[in-house]
């Protein structure tokens, strides 16, 4: 009988999560569900799933969740997977698609063009296949690994966990593990060896689901330089300040 609904991001940033789940026996006590970033906070929110790798800006409504792990998806700078893509330089974008598939990119963009940039372009909801709007004065907010064949196509790339870490000289956690109710200590204990089975192992994770991830050149560097997956204290404190900035 399955314990837990786990609901993961399907994204290459979380393969070794992934990997050290199914090569843990607690990958039996689970039912585990892929999906893009807005979709593990849908499930969440409406307790369709137990815990969930959850973009941080749910914590900011719900104040029952609980960050059930020491494990994250962060950047300390540059993650080239969460960019602003233009034609055309800040000052000349008229419009930004946000990208469907984010909770708290989207919110991170916000805070940049008010308090960095200084701009109020129009701000559009998005849907399949928005990306291909982005020509003259409109821009677009692309997420996961749709970017990395986006990285090249436009004329002007802004890199939010860069420009975050630029403005307040701290990392930018993007999704924690969160629960919408109490877990077995046990179960979390053993939950929590599994995911740090997979950030030690991030080659092997490689190997292992290389078939899926071919649109990464070099999912090795991208892994290992651009993705940082412990929370520790410098990483809760710009989830707090985040945070407290999307709460203004």
């Amino acid at each position: 009988m399955l314990k837990y609904k786990v609901s993961a991001v399907s994204y290459l940033n979380t393969l070794p999560f992934i990997y050290g789940i199914k090569s843990s026996k607690i990958y039996e006590d689970i039912e585990l569900q892929l999906n893009y970033p807005s979709m593990c906070a849908h499930k969440l929110i409406n307790d369709e799933v137990d815990i969930a790798l959850v973009p941080t800006v749910v914590l900011k409504s719900y104040s029952s969740f609980n960050i059930v792990s020491e494990y994250c998806i962060s950047a300390d700078g540059s993650v080239d997977t969460v960019c602003l893509y233009s034609n055309v330089s800040l000052n000349e974008i008229d419009n930004i698609y946000l990208d469907y598939q984010s909770k708290t990119s989207v919110e991170l963009l916000k805070i940049l063009c008010k308090e960095y940039w200084k701009i109020s372009p129009n701000l559009k909801n998005s849907k399949n296949g928005f990306e291909e709007k982005i020509k003259d004065n409109t821009a677009a907010l692309i997420i996961g690994d749709r970017a990395f064949s986006a990285n090249d196509k436009y004329k002007y790339v802004f890199d939010l966990s860069e420009i975050w870490k630029q403005m307040t000289g701290l990392p930018f956690v993007f999704a924690c593990w969160i629960s919408n109710k109490e877990i077995d200590k046990k179960f979390l204990y053993e939950f929590n060896q599994s995911l740090k089975l997979g950030i030690e192992n991030v080659e092997e994770s490689i190997r292992s689901e290389s078939i899926n991830y071919s649109h990464c050149d070099n999912p090795k560097e991208y892994l290992n330089k651009k993705i940082s997956y412990i929370l520790d204290e410098e990483k809760r404190k710009s989830m707090k300040l985040f945070l407290k900035k999307v709460l203004k």
